[in-house]
């Protein structure tokens, strides 16, 4: 019988060896499991990338597939730009395919760094939300060989699911009181509220730009002054008839002046909005949030439109956003979402990630894996999927008394049915946003 200074005295691997001729089946497996703990899981390679373009309901949706050299082993990310899907598409196959191939999937940060400069130039909707399929399918990867959620591999929960906001849209303010009204029948404790769409574009009807014939007909028209009376009314009367108790939320959309954002907000301040979001548009608007921040206590949230981490650093830092509102893939992902929440937490700024319709499965489940494990979580946009979504990517977050789940299967939970996805080809039109005029025809720029 070997005593423990014997075994010691034996030294490393050769001394499982030695305790396997001695101990038989029980030693071999012994070794196993030693060999296991040093070398940790075996080393694999990415073997293909692709793009999977899909449309079970309004939305172009892009979602990237990493293969591996592990048989079955795969992951998934969102690489969603529903209005230039065919182009993210082509960066994904055409280029970052080519870049991945044969490199080791477990080095998320390092694919992250070369793929980001792998084209020399960088940034922008369509590179980035290229390189977010791939890392965050990469992620999912990294979740599926754990055998855990991808929170897991963030910290752990800090919640026990994700609270949500819904949104509420109409033509007229009484639909959208019943909309409000409805939500919080349904346990919803936050409502966006929006009326005639961004700006109140559909209430306007026809604009001097049309009877002159300037531009196309189908140029929708935003008149200012009508937009600025419109949206303390509607606060007035869903405080009203819907209480106190529900937060409201509504977004500007960057549709009117800076001067005249900051004189809306101040206006919204007394109806105690939960948040306004996007006041001014993302170009450098800095002196405007200084403004702002002075004119009024009401929490602003910013970044919808956002690419780069210089459009978000000094906003934060200098603490003159209260929410930060990217939309995930189209900053490049999960990786630098994570590192974005760390930054925002120092500054005490929350996050209110982007998750409008046109967010696959895949990436509202990212949005949500984050907003788990972090403590700086603020609230989640959430969009309700059609049975056709359902289907095509099962594992889908869901949706409960306002809070949304994620399943608890290793990686993301959320996987894809090829075959039924490729019978709903996404539309080949263009899908350009409408252009958005003012009466004299002038271009509204969101």
């Amino acid at each position: 019988m070997l005593n423990r200074r014997s075994m010691l005295g034996m030294g490393g691997s050769g001394a499982i060896a030695a305790a396997a001729g001695i101990f038989g089946g029980a030693g071999q497996a012994a070794e196993q499991r030693y060999a296991h703990a040093v070398r940790g899981l075996p080393r694999l390679k990415i073997t293909r990338v692709k793009t999977i373009l899909t449309q079970p309901d309004t939305a172009r949706l892009a979602v990237v597939k990493v293969e591996t050299s592990e048989p079955g082993l795969y992951g998934l990310g969102c690489a969603t730009f529903t209005q230039r899907a065919q182009a993210v598409a082509v960066a994904v196959d055409r280029f970052l395919a080519e870049f991945a191939q044969d490199r080791d999937p477990d080095n998320i940060e390092d694919l992250w760094q070369t793929a980001y400069t792998s084209s020399y130039w960088r940034n922008g909707p369509v590179l980035n939300n290229a390189l977010s399929g791939l890392d965050m399918a990469l992620w999912d990867i990294k979740g599926k060989r754990a055998g855990m959620p991808v929170y897991q591999l963030l910290g752990g929960k800090c919640r026990f699911a994700v609270d949500t906001y819904a949104r509420a849209g109409a033509d007229d303010l009484e639909t959208v009181q019943e909309l409000v009204q409805g939500f919080i029948a349904d346990g919803f404790r936050h409502v966006r509220i929006q009326l005639g769409g961004y700006g109140g574009a559909k209430t306007a009807g026809q604009a001097d730009f049309h009877r002159a014939g300037f531009g196309l007909p189908d140029d929708q028209h935003m008149p200012v002054s009508a937009y600025l009376k419109a949206v303390p009314r509607m606060f007035e009367q869903v405080r009203k008839t819907c209480g106190d108790d529900v937060e409201l939320l509504h977004d500007i959309h960057e549709r009117i002046s800076p001067r005249d954002a900051i004189g809306l907000v101040k206006e919204l301040e007394v109806y105690r909005p939960f948040f306004i979001e996007d006041p001014f548009p993302p170009e450098p608007n800095k002196g405007y949030f200084e403004q702002l921040r002075r004119a009024t206590t009401v929490p602003i949230a910013m970044g919808e439109l956002f690419n780069n981490p210089h459009e978000w650093s000094d906003l934060i830092t200098e603490r003159l956003i209260d929410y930060i509102r990217v939309h995930i893939s189209q900053i490049g992902g999960l990786t630098p979402a994570r590192k974005l929440a760390v930054l925002a937490e120092h500054f005490g700024v929350k996050t209110a990630w982007h998750g409008p319709p046109d967010v696959s499965p895949v990436g509202h489940a990212a949005n949500a894996h984050l907003d788990l494990a972090i403590p700086n979580f603020g609230i989640q946009e959430m969009s309700f999927l059609n049975q056709a979504t359902l289907d095509v990517f099962p594992g889908s977050p869901t949706i409960r008394n306002g809070y949304m789940f994620v399943s608890e299967t290793p990686g993301f939970g959320v996987d894809v049915d090829e075959k039924l996805a490729a019978r709903f080809p996404i539309s080949e039109s263009a899908n350009n946003w409408l252009p958005l005029r003012r009466s004299d025809g002038s271009a509204v720029r969101p």
